[in-house]
């Protein structure tokens, strides 16, 4: 396997599950989405601040400045993806938003294939069709009526963070951890004025600072520098660790227990991502086009 292959693989995997432990915050921390959503958000923006500032150092403004439209594009789609998170998991189950996120392969390689180009491998149209068959089981048990809204937020989300992964792709030169710093910060003043007034207590505080580092910050950068070295399709596809792990988590920690179909569903992802990771990703796909420089 090429080595940028191998390292965007092992980034794109570590980022994943990363992002599963989010289920566990969000379930830990008794405080109104809002609250939430600002402390991770800020505590997000300021690591990311730290390290664009110490990654460009004197030229931190012109970095920012060098951005251009696809920044300025991808600020917003960074205020969706990092806010809708939160909010989908406070609206509904975790199983429901890993079933929406988990068409994240297909959203990518649409959005990738209509901009740029890029093709999809046979190995990775398989294990993707393997995955959504998975996706169907659970999500015929898992949706109710009342998840309608946060299914929707989760959909939003997914969309935006798909697109966000093909450009990093189609501009390889732009600063994501600039952007994502922005998006975070941009994220916890919309929130601000809803969240309830008064500092959590230092647990809850330490908690948050946990949950915006690990799950925002550094999976972040970790998926989407990773995502730089592989086709969209397949970092999305291998993003899906995520939808077994966390509902396996929530389990684990609080006797959340998934249903069977949920359980049976899972099961068939997690057989999608082995059997993508047991053939295609050792070779450089033969069917997959290169995104052209910006």
């Amino acid at each position: 396997m090429p080595a940028s292959r191998a390292y965007g693989l092992a980034l794109v995997t570590i980022a994943a599950i990363l992002w599963s432990t989010a289920g566990l915050f969000v379930r830990v921390l008794d405080l109104d989405v809002w609250t939430i959503l600002v402390w991770r958000s800020l505590f997000a923006a300021l690591s990311l601040g730290l390290l664009f500032v110490t990654k460009n150092r004197g030229r931190t403004l012109t970095a920012f400045g060098a951005m251009g439209w696809p920044g300025l594009t991808a600020i917003p789609l960074a205020v969706v993806s990092i806010g809708g998170y939160v909010v989908a998991l406070k609206l509904t189950s975790v199983a429901n938003v890993m079933i929406v996120y988990a068409t994240v392969p297909f959203v990518a390689a649409g959005v990738a294939f209509l901009w740029v180009g890029e093709r999809a491998s046979p190995r990775v149209l398989v294990a993707s069709a393997i995955a959504l068959a998975g996706i169907l089981i659970m999500a015929v048990a898992s949706t109710r009526p009342g998840d309608i809204a946060g299914n929707l937020v989760a959909l939003l989300m997914t969309f935006a963070f798909g697109t966000q992964l093909v450009m990093a792709r189609r501009y390889p030169a732009l600063e994501m951890v600039g952007i994502n710093a922005i998006g975070a910060a941009l994220c916890a003043m919309l929130a601000w004025p809803l969240a309830k007034t008064g500092l959590p207590d230092p647990r809850q505080m330490l908690i948050m600072a946990a949950f915006g580092i690990t799950t925002t910050s550094l999976a972040y950068m970790l998926f989407l520098t990773g995502g730089r070295h592989i086709p969209s399709s397949e970092a999305g596809l291998i993003g899906l660790v995520d939808v077994v792990l966390s509902p396996f988590w929530v389990w684990l920690a609080f006797a959340e227990v998934p249903g069977l179909a949920a359980i049976i569903g899972g099961g068939v992802v997690l057989a999608a991502v082995l059997y993508f990771l047991a053939g295609e990703p050792w070779a450089v796909p033969s069917g997959a086009s290169r995104p052209r420089p910006g």
